[in-house]
């Protein structure tokens, strides 16, 4: 029989660093969560991308177990590693801060294709395209099509 799910709790933690601090151990902690099982799990699972922000789904049950689901890092980090920059800008309809270009776009895209929702690569482009127009970086040279 499955187990009954009592529900979700979404967290970003930085890949091999959770600790029982916040906002991991309140979180946790508040749904009755066994803390310290899930920091040892999620480090586990996620020596590889140390350092890197990695949203995480848990899902909980009725008997106080869990399972979560790692996702691939946010957009604006990657964009904001792709482009060697602490942060975007403030103002960036006005004030651009950087530059990329489409090669990296691309690689952007095809790393978070499984957790966007669109079909195609050129979608999942124009996505992060609009993303990084937001930070206040700009892509440079032509959108490539298949024409």
């Amino acid at each position: 029989m499955a187990k009954e799910i009592a529900g979700q709790i979404k967290l970003q933690i930085k890949g091999g660093a959770a600790n029982p601090s916040p906002p991991v151990g309140p979180a946790l902690g508040s749904k009755g969560i066994n803390i310290m099982e899930f920091c040892k799990q999620f480090n586990a699972r996620t020596q590889d991308k140390a350092g890197k922000v990695l949203p995480v789904i848990i899902t909980y049950y009725s008997d106080k177990s869990f399972d979560f689901v790692v996702k691939t890092p946010p957009v604006a980090i990657q964009l904001l590693e792709a482009s060697k920059i602490k942060s975007g800008s403030a103002e960036p309809n006005r004030k651009k801060v950087a530059s990329i270009t489409w090669e990296q776009v691309k690689t952007i895209a095809q790393d978070k294709m499984v957790d966007l929702n669109c079909f195609t690569l050129e979608s999942a482009m124009k996505m992060v395209a609009g993303t990084a127009r937001s930070m206040g970086i700009t892509v440079s040279g032509e959108f490539p099509t298949n024409n």
